[in-house]
């Protein structure tokens, strides 16, 4: 084509889309870590991940990052060091397979519980647990050597690329204990006994299938099996399950069935032996505080709890709402306790001027604010960082090559936003971190995140919505399969905070009275008010000016968005939310 050809076509190409659809269009493979796929070339697992910083020294006190957990009656240790067995060069995430692996460099007197996997498509990391008995009673030890092996599956017969081939073997437990791991070989026999252990019932709890790390796709035909990482069905802050780290797999002769694998429990009494003291969490916060990134364009950002009071926040009474009581700087006259009853709701001040500059917030005064809680059986801590928003800005939609601004809707006042860091109680290291996005979210490894100023993992907040994610884009809610959707649109600015910088640690259950709740921790009500207008009246408004085929789109796409994602009501705080008790994610 000739040059000048070319350049007619860039500007033309330039003039036709908008600035939102060039940035959809030059971002959209990056809008999260499971977009990008690599280049065929560089399938297979070429490196490690390491943290951009080594970690610090943590201080002293308690058994966090103390290497070992006492279970009750058997210690386990984290290992990271594999030894690779067997992998497919097929198949998985990015169609690019996935690697098995041994762990190898046990502690002395520890035993292997199961083996190591992941997709090809990220850099190595990943640990298992290893087991030591330490009840010294031979007639009930807590770990025993399998009685058998059965064969799960072999790739002897699947012709895809592959390191020659794999065979992935379940060990057969002795009465009264259960295996909680695989064994895989490059043999069709049979490993050693001794190659594994497997753990006294009671030290047991059920377990399901978690993240997909490789199997069936439509460019490859395993008869239906699939590997996935494995996660405890019971969990949260009082669970005592306990995840080995290993993977499960689901063969489609009986879908589900994991031949009675099983995820560890924690039988020690407490689980927070292990958990890290005050001081440790400061140095935590330190070292892993998020560094946030709001989009160009953002208007609507966070500010303190303690500001939004100083600057005239009311709560408003059912049945008295004419008679609104200003709240304390300290939040001393907020409701305590109780449940979401509709009775009492905050709301920004009647003034309209000072109503305007409170919804645009204060980045320079915000804080952010710290829960720590205990999680898996106490192997990992969680650190759950809130931001607290005056505004919710208004939601903007993508109907095909148009985008919309939906007006009111999506708007209303306060907006709470958190991301979670899961930390490994062994040794302190970051493990990965939980994005919250609307009503839903996601959990993003660690050794695919962005980081600034060390082993900050960076958070790029949505336009006017404040979802959180780990990359740049644009991200469509809504049908799969369409162009339609409302757009969470993320990008850096020099509109930047430092969760570190003003930190406040709210809550640490765990620590007892040694962590004090400020007042509106405990208020449970809404933080704003119900917005008074029609949802449908203003949908019917926006597709009264749209093309046929566009409003067909458009209503099918808003019937398949759940209302509170609109916006039509003011949220309830951070600890009446279900993330504060339990897992992200349920």
């Amino acid at each position: 084509m000739h040059p000048s050809v070319c350049v007619l076509f860039t500007v033309i190409f330039f003039l036709f889309f908008n600035d939102a659809t060039m940035v959809e269009l030059l971002n959209r493979s990056v809008a999260c870590p499971e977009a990008v796929h690599p280049r065929r070339e560089l399938s297979g697992i070429k490196t490690s991940f390491q943290l951009p910083s080594p970690l610090p020294n943590w201080p002293p006190g308690g058994g966090f990052g103390g290497g070992i957990i006492d279970l009750g009656g058997i210690q386990v240790s984290q290992v990271s060091a594999f030894n690779k067995i067997w992998a497919a060069n097929e198949g998985g995430p990015g169609n690019v397979g996935a690697t098995f692996y041994e762990p190898v460099s046990i502690p002395q007197g520890f035993s292997v519980l199961g083996f190591y996997s992941q997709p090809n498509n990220m850099p190595l990391f990943g640990h298992v647990l290893v087991g030591k008995d330490v009840t010294h009673d031979p007639s009930n030890p807590t770990l025993r050597v399998p009685t058998d092996y059965t064969l799960v599956w072999s790739s002897v017969s699947l012709n895809i690329k592959k390191d020659g081939d794999g065979y992935i073997w379940f060990p057969n437990p002795p009465d009264g204990y259960r295996a909680v791991g695989y064994i895989v070989t490059t043999t069709s026999e049979k490993p050693a006994l001794e190659r594994v252990r497997c753990v006294r019932s009671d030290l047991t709890d059920t377990l399901e299938s978690d993240v997909w790390i490789w199997g069936s796709s439509k460019s490859l035909n395993v008869n239906g099996f699939n590997v996935y990482s494995s996660r405890p069905i019971n969990r949260g802050v009082e669970a005592k399950s306990a995840p080995m780290g290993g993977f499960v797999v689901e063969n489609g002769i009986w879908p589900g069935n994991t031949l009675s694998l099983y995820c560890l429990k924690n039988l020690k009494g407490s689980l927070v032996n292990s958990m890290p003291n005050l001081d440790q969490i400061e140095t935590l916060i330190k070292t892993y505080s998020p560094v946030v990134y709001f989009h160009p364009n953002e208007h609507y950002l966070p500010c303190s709890v303690d500001w939004l009071f100083q600057n005239g926040a009311l709560v408003y009474h059912k049945g008295d709402e004419s008679n609104p009581i200003l709240i304390d700087q300290n939040s001393s006259n907020l409701p305590q306790g109780g449940s979401n009853d509709g009775t009492y709701w905050l709301d920004l001040p009647k003034d309209g001027l000072s109503k305007e500059n409170i919804k645009k917030g204060n980045l320079q005064n915000a804080s952010s604010y710290f829960h720590i809680k205990p999680m898996y059986g106490g192997l990992f801590t969680d650190i759950a960082v809130w931001l607290f928003y005056p505004f919710n800005g208004a939601s903007r939609a993508k109907v095909e090559f148009i985008n919309i601004s939906l007006e009111k809707i999506g708007e209303h006042v306060s907006d709470w936003e958190h991301v979670t860091l899961r930390v490994s109680n062994f040794n302190g290291e970051l493990n990965s971190v939980f994005f919250a996005q609307h009503s839903s979210g996601t959990w993003v490894s660690a050794s695919v995140l962005e980081y600034a100023n060390g082993n900050k993992p960076v958070v790029y907040s949505s336009l006017n919505g404040h979802a959180s994610y780990p990359k740049p884009g644009l991200v469509l809610l809504g049908p799969q399969g369409v162009n339609i959707g409302l757009r969470d649109d993320m990008a850096k600015s020099n509109k930047v905070m430092d969760t570190g910088e003003r930190a406040m640690v709210v809550a640490a259950e765990y620590l007892g009275s040694i962590v004090v709740e400020p007042p509106w921790l405990n208020y449970f009500r809404k933080w704003g008010p119900k917005i008074q207008y029609d949802l449908d009246k203003e949908i019917n408004k926006l597709e009264k000016v749209m093309i046929w085929k566009l409003k067909k789109a458009f209503a099918k796409f808003v019937r398949s968005v759940p209302r509170e994602v609109l916006g039509e009501d003011g949220p309830i705080g951070p600890k009446a939310k279900h993330d504060w008790n339990g897992d992200e994610m349920g």
